[in-house]
């Protein structure tokens, strides 16, 4: 690395909080630099849509660290600064003021942004994504004086979203595209959990439907117009379908990006200096086998560690098992896996799903390929080592109850 030049984090994200951590906590001693688009410090997104919004939650527990760290540990923190322009040929940055900064390697943390539905009156004020904090703070206030809402998608947020809101007493109307909630992740053995969980909670779920446009007076939503013609009245709406990885930056600069930045398993991208992790990266994964993106917390903690080691030249892989969890209502649920919605033969269930404490598993040739525990707990190291285990099982002794999980 050429003396006195920078390493550099873009996205001040937790992805990027983790990968400066890591670089000082490897022995990294040169100036590092972490940029970021928003004024807030490096914070957790899930409390957004779970503690934080259900108010149990104060605002400082969702930070990565507190001011005075970065500080102490001499890392450069640019808050409220873009960075607009790659060279990498030159290893510089243009950023928002037009000042360049110049970099010996660079990672890429940029996150992803919302997905907006492209509809008539998606402007329109009262219409809310949720992705940053000051979503939640928006989402919380709505909460304490709304009578009744709409979420657009069926997915996490906006099912976390409508259990926050019901929790504070709002009538809530759910518009799912899909036959059930949560479809592509969980597949229909598992997502009509979800849907009667809401059903339970005096959620208005409604699927199959399409949206055509939002309506308002005055500048303001005031319903949601579905394909049949017929209007859903609320006073606001948060739409919760997806989110795209934040690649604008990348592909300008001619990096390789492929739905995400692509990497090697090292996290490395096209470019041989530029790293790229969290939400952002699609990289190489030894245990799945293929190249994948995954949106979820524990990729966002755990993957800017191996990007770090590799920015110093470490030989170091990505081959965590991906993992998440969501709280709804009385729900508790971790995820440990990975499977694409037609990449699995069977679903296997140990429990019964009518009680919400059971584990689903879902395979292909007789191989777990990924672990789902409701209500159901201290079994996650067990699933993990299942599904990261290359050997076949029995499905049958995999369902049954009375043979412990780590006897499968």
């Amino acid at each position: 690395m050429v003396a006195n030049t920078p390493l550099v984090i873009v996205g001040a994200s937790l992805a990027g909080a983790q990968a400066a951590q890591t670089l000082r906590a490897e022995g990294y001693e040169g100036p590092l630099v972490l940029i970021g688009e928003e004024d807030e410090l490096p914070y957790e997104r899930p409390p957004l849509s779970k503690g934080y919004l259900l108010g149990k939650e104060p605002r400082q527990k969702i930070y990565v660290q507190p001011a005075q760290w970065y500080q102490e540990n001499r890392v450069e923190l640019r808050l409220g600064t873009t960075a607009t322009a790659l060279d990498p040929a030159a290893h510089r940055l243009t950023l928002d003021d037009g000042s360049t900064l110049g970099y010996a390697k660079l990672l890429l943390t940029t996150g992803a942004r919302p997905r907006r539905l492209p509809v008539p009156g998606a402007d329109l004020a009262g219409v809310h994504q949720l992705r940053r904090v000051e979503d939640s703070d928006r989402l919380r206030e709505l909460f304490r004086t709304a009578q009744r809402i709409a979420v657009v998608g069926a997915g996490w947020i906006g099912l976390e979203a409508t259990a926050a809101a019901r929790a504070a007493g709002v009538a809530v109307t759910v518009l799912e595209a899909l036959e059930l909630p949560l479809l592509r992740v969980l597949g229909p053995e598992v997502a009509t959990v979800f849907a009667d969980l809401h059903r339970e909670h005096g959620v208005d779920l409604r699927l199959g439907v399409q949206v055509s446009a939002f309506e308002g007076t005055d500048g303001k939503v005031s319903g949601v117009r579905l394909g049949d013609g017929s209007l859903v009245p609320a006073e606001a709406v948060l739409v919760g379908i997806g989110a795209a990885p934040a690649t604008e930056l990348a592909e300008a600069a001619g990096l390789l990006v492929d739905n995400g930045i692509r990497t090697d398993a090292s996290l490395r991208t096209s470019d041989p200096d530029i790293y790229a992790a969290g939400d952002v990266a699609r990289a190489d994964h030894p245990l799945i086998g293929k190249p994948v993106r995954v949106e979820h917390w524990a990729n966002a903690l755990h993957q800017p560690r191996t990007a770090a080691r590799a920015m110093l030249g470490q030989d170091t892989v990505y081959d965590r098992t991906p993992y998440f969890f969501t709280d709804q209502y009385d729900l508790g649920m971790e995820y440990t896996g990975y499977v694409e919605p037609d990449g699995y033969d069977r679903v296997v269930l140990r429990g019964d799903p009518a009680t919400r404490e059971f584990i689903a598993f879902w395979l292909a040739d007789n191989r777990v390929l990924a672990g789902m525990n409701v209500n159901t707990w201290d079994v996650t190291d067990t699933i993990r080592t299942l599904v990261r285990s290359p050997d076949p099982i029995d499905p049958a002794r995999l369902a049954d109850p009375d043979v412990p999980l780590g006897e499968v």
